[in-house]
């Protein structure tokens, strides 16, 4: 169903499917072993293969926001019924156990003439859909989709009709960070501010986007950091060090980012500058115990992916960086205990020999002047 089928007709690999059962009660799966996942929706686990199927359904607007339906999912609801409620015509289409497929709304058509078209005018109805449609358009680039122009209207319409308030923060969060994961994280919010709508759903990158130059840096680091290890979290970081310490601790607070996410990204925004400072073992050593790093090392990969995404005449920097925490952490405690050292003064030798292994690592000049870069 779906997105299987639409990425099996477009060459991609389809890592997991999606079924669609017709004609069937929730009672009849349940009674073949079936566990009930779905919490808005008719949707069940197969006992053996763990895929997901959901039973056919057709949706009825009766409030705000994307849970504001009423859902049918009786046996009589049609194939064609459920794929008329899919949000665009490349998810409406369905392939059969023998291989038959299944189009009603034209999404072959559209596959091929690689554009992004809603299904019906009930579109507007669901405000997830914009951030959807944003989504696709950059996962989608490298088949260069467009938006039609009637859905581009529709988009616009959800953003002036007042339903992106009802938007709630885990859904909008989970919607973008699956778009910081695409091949061109940039086209999601460049969709959005087509659409009119970065303001009501990410009012901070709005406030950020009347400052053009430093909005185009943005974009262009966030497509930088695509097919990284970690991409989303990288991608959010370069977002965070646009925003500022202050703007990014409110954006990660409003939308409820997970810890992992709002380390990384007040990280980077408080100390991407320090790096284009750094110039010999000293000035090194000292970012490297403001980023935590001869604790937690994994903060100096994140931290160095983010800074080359940003400006790439910062990478030169990592190599260096890199073996200076390696010749530190070499430095162990064992040594000066058996000496006796215990607290501060344990601490101090420490620390005063980890940055002499980091001035002993460390070539004189070591960092190349790099071009500079816009940024604080």
């Amino acid at each position: 169903m779906g997105g299987a089928v639409r990425d099996k007709l477009l060459g991609l690999p389809v890592h997991e499917r999606d079924w669609l059962v017709v004609g069937a009660s929730a009672q009849a799966l349940l009674d073949l072993g079936f566990r009930e996942v779905g919490r808005d929706f008719p949707v069940f686990l197969h006992p053996r293969t763990g895929e997901e199927y959901a039973l056919a359904r057709r949706e009825r607007k009766t409030g705000t926001g994307y849970r504001g339906f009423a859902v049918d999912a009786s046996a009589t609801v049609t194939l064609e019924q459920d794929l008329a409620r899919r949000d665009l015509t490349i998810n409406a289409i369905a392939e059969t156990l023998d291989g038959e497929i299944i189009d009603p709304c034209s999404g072959r058509a559209d596959l091929d003439a690689r554009i992004l078209r809603h299904v019906s005018p009930a579109f507007r109805e669901d405000p997830v859909r914009l951030l959807r449609v944003a989504r696709f358009a950059a996962r989608l680039s490298p088949w260069k989709f467009t938006v039609a122009a009637d859905t581009q209207a529709l988009m616009r319409d959800i953003a002036a009709g007042g339903e992106l308030a009802a938007l709630v923060p885990e859904r909008v969060w989970r919607e973008m960070v699956l778009a910081l994961d695409t091949p061109r994280p940039s086209i999601f919010f460049t969709t959005l501010t087509d659409a009119q709508a970065l303001d009501g759903i990410f009012p901070e990158l709005a406030s950020l986007s009347e400052d053009n130059a430093r909005w185009q840096m943005t974009l262009a680091a966030l497509d930088r950091s695509a097919g990284m290890q970690n991409t989303a979290p990288v991608s959010f970081a370069c977002l965070g060090y646009a925003l500022g310490e202050g703007s990014v601790t409110s954006f990660c607070n409003r939308l409820r980012a997970p810890r992992v996410f709002r380390d990384n990204a007040l990280m980077v925004a408080a100390h991407l500058a320090e790096l284009q400072a750094v110039s010999d073992a000293s000035t090194a050593f000292a970012l490297l115990e403001h980023l935590d790093a001869l604790r937690r090392p994994k903060r100096l990969t994140s931290f160095l992916a983010a800074a080359g995404s940003w400006a790439p005449d910062l990478a030169v920097k990592g190599q260096p960086l890199q073996q200076a925490l390696d010749a530190a952490r070499q430095v162990g405690s064992e040594d000066f205990r058996s000496a006796g050292l215990s607290g501060e003064r344990l601490a101090d030798a420490l620390r005063d020999a980890r940055r002499g292994a980091v001035a002993e690592t460390l070539p004189p000049s070591p960092f190349p002047k790099g071009k500079g870069y816009e940024g604080t």
